[in-house]
């Protein structure tokens, strides 16, 4: 069993890895195709200059223009689930302690709730919940929290957890945000429009010798066409398929490690 679970995250981890690529070669082939019945049929009208590789210049500078403005979202949006899960570690440490410290008797079904609001994350995260109904589900920790302080549980206990549960809040929200907003929708269309106008002109040119040609042609367009579907993916780092991380989402672990810390609270 633990070969089999070695093996399942060795083709994981090779799929996060090339799965851009994957999605790229039906493209290169199509542009391949192209190439070889533009020679064919003598349909290469036009000569290498240096208005083409001004266009060819042009396009990777809005390559790199985009990808440097979702880099910046990226990095910021990985912190977001380990400062959830310890978010979430935070409260039910404290609720944990008030349970067993005076035996609270509110405590326990707060407990139980937490475990319960931790899976409707995760299947929030993968689109099975709405976030009106997670958003609601937060509003409901404010009925435990009132139990708590009827029962005389000290004000800075009471406090803490709030503050958690804003945090928890501030940072479902910041993530709907993200995933639900595209980096600026005009400069894709010129960055598409561009790649496209790129590869017909390779298709289109004539460079001798013609396998030197087909080769510079499918590696330009590989190279666009990646950076462009790298770029969308990384500019919705929340977007998990059914399977999970499927290649550049951020990793859930810190939350998945503390789902299953917290099985073990009693």
């Amino acid at each position: 069993m633990k070969q089999q679970q070695i093996i399942n995250a060795s083709i994981t981890t090779i799929w996060q890895k090339w799965s851009v690529t994957v999605k790229v070669m039906p493209v290169i082939i199509l542009v391949a195709i192209l190439k070889f019945l533009s020679h064919q049929f003598g349909w290469e009208i036009m000569e290498l200059n240096a208005l083409f590789t001004s266009l060819v210049a042009g396009t990777i500078f809005l390559i790199g223009f985009l990808i440097t403005g979702v880099l910046s979202d990226y990095k910021e949006s990985e912190k977001i689930p380990s400062e959830l899960a310890s978010s979430f570690k935070a409260l039910s440490d404290d609720t944990c302690t008030i349970y067993h410290g005076r035996n609270s008797a509110a405590a326990r079904p707060f407990m139980d709730f937490q475990k319960a609001f931790i899976h409707s994350l995760l299947d929030w995260f993968y689109r099975k919940e709405r976030t009106k109904s997670l958003l609601d589900k937060i509003s409901m920790m404010n009925q435990f929290l009132i139990e708590l302080d009827k029962e005389g549980v000290p004000a800075p206990y009471i406090v803490k957890m709030k503050n958690d549960q804003n945090n928890i809040r501030k940072m479902i929200m910041r993530i709907d945000t993200v995933r639900d907003t595209s980096f600026i929708s005009s400069a894709y269309a010129i960055v598409e429009a561009m790649g496209f106008l790129v590869a017909i002109g390779l298709i289109v040119m004539k460079i001798e010798p013609f396998y030197a040609s087909l080769f510079f042609t499918l590696l330009v367009t590989f190279l666009i066409a990646y950076m462009v579907l790298l770029i969308k993916d990384l500019d919705n780092p929340f977007d998990y398929s059914e399977k999970g991380e499927s290649g550049t989402e951020i990793s859930l672990k810190p939350l998945r490690d503390h789902i299953s810390s917290i099985q073990d609270l009693n």
